[in-house]
């Protein structure tokens, strides 16, 4: 079905946000680049008649962070290493002082192919940056976007073990996938 003007609601029923992190430094190969998906977010896009986006807001529970697979490193990650991990993000991005991040869309420009690119302001640690989105239709009202977020711009220190010698590159790459469709979601589609 064709999406339709009116409010969209997101969340983890009809989207993915997956973030990417890479090691650095002269202990990199003891580490692992890590593929960590949010386990709770919700979020709603708002739909002009002509279907051009006239609003999105997108929140995070910062809480919720799940490692789902580390690549490389010298030892294959296991299910403790895991968690040991998704602690250690959230200690780092101080999720106990800031539990939620969120974004909040301002301006959309349409692309080729039903894509584009959406601006807004993303607060991450209590600290409120613009960010850039740039989305891609991937099939019948099914959208991917992408976006990187230097987490020192803000006030996150990144990562670092063995004194200094592995570090988490201070850009993660953020995807997410959202389906639009009237059959996606447990509420599904517009109202």
């Amino acid at each position: 079905m064709a999406v339709h003007a009116g409010h969209h609601q997101l969340g983890t029923d009809r989207g993915r946000i997956v973030l990417h992190t890479f090691r650095e430094g002269l202990a990199a190969q003891a580490g692992h680049d890590l593929i960590i998906e949010v386990g709770r977010w919700s979020g709603e896009l708002t739909l002009n008649d002509d279907l051009s986006p006239a609003g999105l807001t997108v929140r995070i529970d910062m809480g919720s962070l799940i490692v789902r697979e580390g690549t490389g490193g010298l030892m294959p990650l296991t299910d403790r290493d895991r968690r040991e991990i998704a602690v250690t993000a959230r200690k780092t991005l101080g999720s106990d002082r800031h539990p939620e991040a969120s974004f909040a869309g301002e301006k959309f420009e349409p692309g080729a192919d039903g894509g584009g690119t959406i601006t807004g302001t993303l607060t991450l640690a209590g600290a409120a940056r613009p960010l850039r989105l740039d989305v891609r239709n991937t099939g019948p009202d099914r959208y991917h976007a992408t976006a990187s977020v230097v987490q020192s711009e803000y006030g996150i220190k990144p990562y670092r073990g063995f004194m200094g010698a592995l570090k988490v590159r201070d850009a993660v790459d953020v995807d997410v996938d959202v389906d639009l469709s009237d059959e996606a979601g447990a509420g599904g589609g517009a109202t």
